[in-house]
């Protein structure tokens, strides 16, 4: 499976403490596969890995932009870097910070706790990205 993975911020209570949504999606039809909330490190991004190991999905290419965590947690032989490839991707981050007013850059509605932050962001994404699978 080729996937696409790529990151975006946002913070809880302020600007200085950020907070990033990790996501993977399928290179072929868009969907989500998985995501983590995290800081922008490598143990954020092994995180994500590991959830991918435990579904038991093999990754035959992934793209991704040039992040550092990406070039030292993945197989380079593996990893292509195009930025131009991850526009479905970011996408979703721009249907993100539209629909959630917590997400968008200027808002005086924003998280107080990580806990709650979290919660309402995962909620949207199972709720827009999966709810068409479910039924």
């Amino acid at each position: 499976m080729s996937l696409k993975v790529d990151e975006m911020w946002s913070y809880v209570g302020k600007k200085k403490q950020p907070r990033w949504l990790w996501w993977v999606e399928d290179a072929v039809t868009g969907e989500i596969i998985a995501f983590v909330f995290g800081r922008r490190t490598h143990q954020t991004f092994r995180h994500l890995l590991n959830l991918l190991e435990e579904a038991k999905i093999e990754v035959i290419r992934w793209i991704t932009d040039s992040w550092w965590a990406y070039f030292d947690c993945l197989d380079q032989r593996l990893r292509l870097v195009r930025k131009a490839a991850l526009q479905g991707l970011e996408r979703k981050h721009l249907t993100l910070r539209t629909r959630l007013k917590r997400l968008t850059r200027r808002t005086i509605c924003f998280s107080k706790s990580v806990v709650v932050h979290d919660t309402a962001i995962g909620l949207f994404i199972n709720q827009f990205f999966f709810a068409d699978k479910r039924n």
